[in-house]
């Protein structure tokens, strides 16, 4: 079954293909002015997480595991986030140096994911790249929106989410480094 287009691929294509979809919303909040950009951008994005959760467990479930998605999905998560952080820099919503640190550990991680592969090592994610992810994700989605919600400025939320997120980001990348290099 490996290369080929299977539903759970097909659902992490739509994942890489969200990701600059959520990007060009951003920028019509900012250069036009399309309030509803916003939160359509933040629904898309959350979506877009969502695949993420939904095809791992297709691709489980029905052992329909290649190797085209091993490849697609981890470059598809760090496409989605990386591009949607990047923005969210560029807009002014949030921290350069969070934002930094965040790539660097995603850079870190992937790299040295990639050499234990190559020694018939698997770095599984665990639960503290779980948490990381979803408290990311919420963080992000909650930037994204930046638009009141009924009166409400979520933006402090999404702020207070993300610090977490970076705590979390230097946590967990520091604990794959200890599990692979120590053991």
């Amino acid at each position: 079954m490996d290369g080929k287009l299977n539903v759970p691929n097909i659902l992490t294509l739509t994942r890489i293909a969200a990701a600059p979809a959520v990007v060009l919303l951003m920028y019509l909040v900012v250069w036009y002015e399309f309030v509803w950009a916003s939160p359509v951008a933040c629904v898309l994005f959350a979506l877009a997480c969502i695949t993420d959760l939904v095809d791992g467990y297709i691709a489980r479930s029905q052992n329909s595991i290649t190797n085209l998605g091993k490849f697609l999905d981890p470059l598809a998560d760090k496409l989605l986030i990386l591009s949607v952080l990047i923005m969210l820099v560029r807009l002014d919503w949030a921290p350069a140096w969070v934002v930094i640190i965040i790539a660097a550990r995603e850079m870190t991680i992937t790299g040295m994911r990639a050499v234990a592969a190559d020694e018939g090592v698997v770095i599984p994610a665990d639960k503290f790249g779980k948490l990381k992810t979803l408290v990311q994700s919420l963080a992000i989605g909650i930037l994204v929106w930046h638009v009141p919600f009924f009166g409400l400025n979520l933006n402090p939320l999404g702020m207070v989410l993300l610090y977490i997120a970076l705590a979390l980001t230097v946590f967990s990348g520091a604990n794959y480094l200890r599990r692979y290099y120590l053991g």
